[in-house]
């Protein structure tokens, strides 16, 4: 699994998950599939519902041709990096420095999809984003962009909060813990394992802004109190007094 940190405009450390090169080739045969199926579609209507020929007909083929062309650069510059393949595989392009990847660096990686995967076969591609650091392809270079996943790998279950601590062996300390949503405990839990298998600033800031938010909503806002070791207690308080 290769991660990347990206630092925002306001220099906050975001840590992403990078795309395969499996999501990426799964992601990208959806996309064929989509732009096939509509032209498909549209070369029917065009062509046998519409009898198009001559003139109107080469113009419709165009027209058609340009679906094909144009489709990935229109889908990722109107919907914020992502065409129906990468929403449906939940990942996305973002620039790696931070800022907002506009429509010519979205062209950038177009451009270069020529050699990158149709010339090539998705040969170049394949070789690059497999064995690059930041499993870019050329385009990406180019672009300074990364194809990351939307959605942290990190499937957390009710039962893996209850399984942390038995009621004979913690004392509760926050008994206001047991009016915590199970969203909310789960939320906890998955920050302090964000932190811990990634304990860079910007995951330590989030552990500190909800152990702020928690103190004030139990009114213990003047405690002394390590915000890790805070929601720690918090999370055991609430396994305690829900079980």
């Amino acid at each position: 699994m290769k991660n990347i940190e990206i630092k925002t405009t306001q220099n906050v450390v975001l840590e992403y998950e990078l795309a395969d090169l499996r999501d990426r080739i799964v992601a990208f045969l959806v996309d064929l599939m989509a732009m096939g199926g509509a032209i498909g579609l549209l070369a029917f209507v065009g062509y046998a519902g519409f009898f198009l020929e001559g003139t109107a007909g080469t113009v419709y083929g165009i027209f058609l041709t340009c679906i094909f062309i144009f489709y990935s650069l229109a889908f990722e510059t109107l919907n914020h990096g992502q065409s129906l393949g990468k929403m449906l595989m939940k990942i996305q392009v973002m620039k790696t420095n931070g800022s907002k990847a506009g429509f010519a660096d979205f062209s950038a990686r177009w451009v270069f999809r020529m050699i990158d995967i149709y010339f090539s076969l998705g040969g170049i591609a394949s070789i690059l984003v497999a064995s690059s650091e930041k499993a870019q392809r050329i385009g990406d270079i180019v672009a300074t962009t990364a194809v990351v996943k939307t959605v942290p790998k990190m499937d957390l279950k009710l039962q893996d909060i209850l399984n942390l601590k038995s009621r004979d062996s913690h004392a509760v300390t926050y008994t206001q813990a047991k009016y915590l949503k199970e969203y909310e405990a789960l939320l906890i839990k998955s920050t302090l394992d964000r932190f811990k298998s990634f304990p860079n600033n910007a995951h330590r800031e989030a552990v500190v802004l909800l152990a702020e938010k928690l103190q004030k909503s139990f009114k213990t806002e003047g405690e002394d109190k390590n915000a890790k070791q805070f929601l720690q207690t918090v999370l055991h308080d609430y396994v305690v007094l829900t079980r």
